[in-house]
């Protein structure tokens, strides 16, 4: 599903408009990304939670060859923990 769609089947679903469907997706991503940038936790009942992990420096060796040895630096990455009822669901 891409953001277009969902932007129409809220619309559809809430009576509303389809620019204010889009405003509400939008402010609800803009909220989430805000949170999880402060390092904060986001908890959607039914879905799951979305939290922020550190990845630590390390060494790459591509393919084996020693010689193109490369180091990544370290990073954060966004990490998704599926929520019970929606692994029910799916699963």
């Amino acid at each position: 599903m891409t953001k277009s769609q969902l932007i129409n089947i809220v619309a559809k679903n809430a009576h509303l408009t389809k620019k204010a469907s889009a405003d509400a997706i939008n402010a609800l991503f803009d909220e989430i990304t805000r949170s999880l940038k402060k390092g904060e936790k986001v908890v959607i009942s039914g879905i799951g939670t979305f939290y922020v992990s550190p990845v630590k420096d390390k060494q790459v060796v591509p393919f084996g060859n020693e010689a193109k040895r490369q180091t990544v630096k370290g990073h954060r990455v966004v990490n998704f923990k599926v929520g019970k009822p929606l692994k029910k669901a799916v699963w």
